[in-house]
């Protein structure tokens, strides 16, 4: 190869690292994509058929990307007018009490349903290695005058459509049997749960339905047709998107509208739109 052939070929590879690099951090981050399914319930009331149900997890307000994202991507959504909204955890990425009040300010704009609005805590929700009880209850205070119901443990039925909430696995608050001893499997339920490896303990009580998820990103980052590299998960089947776990059970895990850092790549952030239907 002579020299002049080298240089340029070398100049190529630098201009599309350049490009690809450009992409992850400037281009894909804030690529919002709405993501439509079908959501079959046992026993949904009939008046609740064709009804929609929006799940937004991870947004992760911080230091560390712009928040304006978020805003513009509640206001988009807003547009279409959810029934029920639902948020799987991750309101923060903490550093110190700044958080709240960034928190606040952005949930001023909060996406709201017009039937009723749920939420979950996630591991980023309690602070330093996930054990500031204080932080917890301050988010759950932000979220609360928001107009977002924190279930910790709890149910609510609105409607005739009852939401678990279970909090944190990594959090100090991780008390799973405090709600589900009580579940009625005649009610027609959605469980949140902010980390899907919470699938895998023997909490269930004989629960079949939807758990919504978010925690994993779906990896930020993924290579053509390979796993993600990065998952914080022990189950590493848990990354994005629909799973029937074959029990009665069919998780969805979020790749989250938010990021702990500003990069992705092959896996845009997500508000995921379900269509409620009867089995």
């Amino acid at each position: 190869m002579k020299r002049r052939q080298f240089i340029q070929g070398v100049s190529g590879l630098a201009g599309l690292s350049a490009l690809a690099g450009l992409y992850t951090w400037q281009i894909e981050p804030f690529w919002l994509e709405f993501v439509k399914k079908k959501m079959p319930i046992r026993n949904l009331p009939n008046d609740l058929v064709g009804k929609t149900l929006m799940q937004v997890s991870d947004i992760h307000v911080g230091n560390r990307f712009d928040w304006q994202f978020l805003i513009d991507s509640f206001q988009k959504a807003q547009k279409l007018n959810p029934d029920f909204v639902v948020y799987t955890g991750d309101y923060v990425s903490y550093e110190n009490e700044q958080q709240v009040d960034q928190l606040q300010k952005v949930l001023k704009h909060a996406l709201t349903g017009t039937i009723g609005t749920f939420g979950v805590l996630g591991n980023h929700d309690y602070g330093d290695f996930w054990a500031e009880d204080n932080v917890a209850d301050a988010i759950t205070d932000v979220l609360q005058q928001a107009g977002i119901t924190v279930l910790r443990n709890e149910q609510r039925i609105v409607d005739g459509l009852n939401f678990i909430g279970l909090d944190d696995f990594w959090g100090t608050n991780f008390q799973p049997d405090r709600v589900m001893a009580k579940h009625d499997q005649q009610q027609a339920s959605v469980v949140l749960c902010h980390n899907p490896d919470v699938c895998d303990l023997d909490i269930w009580n004989g629960y079949q339905g939807w758990i919504l998820s978010g925690h994993t990103h779906g990896g930020q980052c993924k290579p053509p047709f390979l796993p993600p590299p990065m998952l914080p998960v022990k189950n590493r089947e848990y990354t994005a998107g629909e799973i029937d776990l074959n029990d009665g059970r069919t998780l969805y895990i979020n790749r989250a509208l938010g990021h702990l850092w500003q990069v992705r790549f092959n896996v845009r952030p997500e508000i995921t739109v379900f269509e409620l239907s009867k089995t």
